[in-house]
């Protein structure tokens, strides 16, 4: 019974991250999806620009593989160095909004509602990866098309 404390902690740990990377993985769908990209090339090398990657899930296919692992690289720098496992208050001192929260009941009021944002987002993004792998369309071309809601439009899935 000792452990069971720590491992809810850790587990709560866990839950933050997934929710901030799901939360970034939201808001780069939206922007993405709006054809907003990068000026220059993904891939120089094979001549690869970001405009050239598509939207939506086809678009982790058309990263090379180089860049895939520059990314996971990325991702694990940042598990290792910035936001290690072992911290479990969710706090890595990077600031909210370039200012740190001092006040304590202030800084769990912010925490739970990040918390709760990032539960939001997770079931957002997968609710988004859901959609477009049963329509075969992304976001921005389901709500182009009208097709908001997959039951009523009669142009959904069911």
């Amino acid at each position: 019974m000792t452990s069971e404390p720590e491992a809810f902690e850790r587990r709560r740990a866990v839950e933050r991250k997934h929710g901030r990377i799901a939360m970034m993985a939201v808001v780069g769908c939206i922007v993405h999806n709006n054809h907003i990209v990068f000026d220059g090339y993904i891939s120089p090398s094979n001549n690869l620009k970001f405009a050239d990657i598509p939207t939506g899930i086809a678009g982790i296919f058309a990263v090379p593989t180089a860049g895939l692992a520059q990314i996971l690289a990325v991702a694990g720098l940042i598990e290792l160095a910035w936001w290690p496992a072992s911290q479990y208050d969710g706090d890595y001192n990077v600031g909210y909004f370039g200012s740190n929260i001092e006040d304590p009941e202030e800084k769990a009021r912010k925490l739970n509602a990040e918390l709760n944002n990032g539960r939001a987002a997770m079931m957002g993004i997968i609710g988004n990866m859901v959609a477009e792998k049963l329509t075969g369309q992304t976001m921005y071309e389901q709500y182009a098309a009208g097709h908001v809601s997959p039951f009523g439009d009669g142009s959904g899935v069911f």
